[in-house]
């Protein structure tokens, strides 16, 4: 008889587990496994597409398994194609190490810190000779390489693929045979790589690992999975206003999916919800409310999130100004479009509202969106420009290409990008 907290740790939240049956009888024996989880450390933060993951690895931690984090700080330099149509750039090492502190600091967010073996992959990369890179690459070969989708429709296409990325499987299936992996953890577009590791393993005479794959989660554009390139994220750093705004901006068709891969809501209630959203007899907004709080208390506690409920039915459903609009401060030259004027359309509308554009200054509106951190990026600022999400003193910028993105603006202006994030520009000479 298998163990209720055992059938749901192999259900909830699993799209493949290669091999079931094998991973069960380890399961049986009681004895504490080691759970491989690698990350390169890419990108320094970390998003809710991350945490479907890591709440699966907490649970196996709560049963006494052990788990063991691989910093791809070697890998992280090649960079994993997946899903990708072109070569990444390589990163620097001090880039790399960087991104892995604020990384881990978010990952201990959700996993056991005590529980938690850390090693980075230059423990045993760093005295790498060529003589073992040839070692290694002799187990496997080209036409093995190539049965990976993105390598082989980048090959078909006459895409580049640089020899440096056929390394990268092998080398995060060598980080399984040193750490002697138990079980690996990944997305399911990790499939490839995690079986690698257990091919290789079995090589060098060890035990294969079992692969436990999850789902990718699809972020608040309901299209795409999560990304931060994308824009379609929610970062377990965001501020819990941010945060619950977010949660509930995403399509009624993702509420049952959230629920089950990022919240610890019960299967029992979620049958309930899916029977409810079936019958139509709830209000969705009412399940997305409850999702949002969830989620922000998970990352912010209780009080941040019964405070962004607030905020949110104040200010996105009432449509009030908030009252706490945070201010910031920027050098005048700073925000210049040194040797721009305003477009011809922009001088247009402004007029046709009759807004007095004495004594302001002409802004470079990405950058200025970006100084005020309203937005990721300049370009994240454009994006927003473009789909007519930015407002400056109530006055939409338009989304026309060109058009907004010189913007005049003075002291004390109230810029807004979305529905709930708001600043007052503070000018210094």
């Amino acid at each position: 008889m298998v163990a209720p907290e055992v059938t749901q740790l192999l259900s909830r939240g699993a799209m493949e587990i290669i091999v079931e049956e094998e991973l069960l009888r380890l399961l049986e024996t009681g004895k504490p496994l080691r759970l491989k989880q690698g990350f390169d450390p890419s990108r320094p933060d970390i998003h809710l597409g991350h945490v479907v993951g890591l709440k699966k690895l907490r649970q196996f931690q709560e049963l006494g398994h052990q788990l063991v984090l691989i910093v791809g700080d070697w890998t992280a330099q090649i960079g994993d194609p997946s899903g990708r149509s072109a070569t990444r750039q390589m990163l620097s090492a001090e880039e790399v190490r960087a991104n892995a502190e604020t990384y881990m600091q978010q990952f201990f967010k959700v996993v056991d810190k005590g529980r938690t073996e850390v090693r980075w992959q230059s423990e045993w990369f760093a005295d790498f000779n060529l003589s073992d890179v040839i070692n290694l690459t002799s187990r496997f070969t080209v036409a093995q390489m190539l049965a990976r989708e993105d390598f082989s429709n980048r090959y078909a296409s006459g895409h580049p693929i640089a020899i440096t990325e056929f390394l990268y499987p092998l080398l995060t299936a060598y980080d399984s045979v040193v750490v002697e992996a138990d079980v690996e953890f990944g997305g399911v577009d990790q499939k490839f790589n995690c079986l690698v590791g257990r091919e290789l393993q079995e090589m060098m005479g060890q035990r294969p690992q079992q692969v436990f794959l999850m789902p990718l989660l699809v972020g608040t554009d309901g299209s795409q999975k999560m990304s931060k390139s994308l824009g379609n994220y929610i970062g377990v750093e965001e501020p819990p206003n941010e945060m619950y705004g977010k949660v509930m901006s995403i399509p009624d068709g993702l509420i049952l999916p959230y629920f089950e891969l990022v919240t610890d809501v019960v299967d029992a209630e979620l049958a309930e919800f899916n029977q409810q959203l079936e019958a139509q007899s709830v209000n969705p907004m009412l399940l997305k409310k409850r999702l949002a709080r969830e989620i922000v208390t998970q990352f912010h506690g209780v009080e941040a999130a019964q405070a962004a409920e607030t905020h949110f039915a104040k200010v996105v459903q009432a449509k009030e100004i908030p009252d706490d609009i945070p201010e910031c401060w920027v050098w005048k030259t700073e925000l210049s479009a040194v040797g721009r004027s305003l477009h011809q359309d922009t001088l247009q509308i402004l007029q046709q509202h009759g807004v007095d554009i004495s004594d302001s200054v002409n802004a470079d509106v990405p950058n200025l969106l970006h100084e005020m951190g309203l937005v990721s990026s300049t370009s994240d600022g454009r994006r927003q420009i473009l789909q007519g999400a930015v407002e400056i003193n109530g006055q939409r910028v338009p989304g026309t290409p060109g058009v907004g993105n010189v913007w005049p603006v003075r002291d004390g202006t109230l810029v807004k990008v979305g529905k709930r994030r708001f600043g007052i520009v503070r000018l210094r000479d």
